[in-house]
């Protein structure tokens, strides 16, 4: 932390104090990269090796993330029945062939998929009718079965 304080404040602060010094005047052309960002040479490598490895981090992190929205492409495709994409599969190989959705994704394809199964069934389809209270019609239904059996019992032909 305190190395990037001193890389970014440094060279800028070196900058201000040239430009104030007035009589000096230093060739730009024979610095190095290092002197010109106002660091020394292991300073300056250091620098540039904490961004390349900055760099890996986050083109490992954006492939994970490619390959996660791939997985959850192919899964609506394999539930749709739609034509594989060649794409979203060679995304899900480069981050590794074994990608997982996170958490709250999985959640939310769960819970999706419990919806539809419950309007899939006939009661969900009678539930999503308007004006139509379930409760009423069950306390009707029971009524009438009941209303049924005391009928049964009083025929003498059984």
């Amino acid at each position: 932390m305190a190395f990037m304080v001193k890389t970014m404040v440094g060279g800028q602060l070196k900058n201000l104090t040239g430009s104030l010094g007035g009589g000096e005047d230093k060739g730009d052309g024979d610095k190095s990269a290092a002197e010109a960002q106002g660091m020394s040479r292991e300073e300056y490598e250091e620098y540039q090796k904490q961004l390349v490895e900055e760099k890996m981090e986050r083109d490992a992190q954006f492939t994970q993330r490619k390959a996660e929205r791939a997985t959850l492409r192919s899964h609506f495709r394999d539930k749709y029945r739609l034509p594989k994409n060649e794409t979203d599969e060679s995304q899900i190989q480069m981050a590794g062939g074994d990608v997982e959705l996170p958490r709250e994704l999985a959640k939310m394809i769960a819970e999706d998929t419990e919806e539809e199964e419950e309007r899939a069934s006939v009661l969900g389809q009678l539930a999503s009718l308007p004006g139509l209270d379930i409760s009423s019609l069950k306390d009707k239904a029971q009524a009438t079965l009941g209303d049924l059996k005391q009928s049964a019992e009083k025929c003498h032909i059984m």
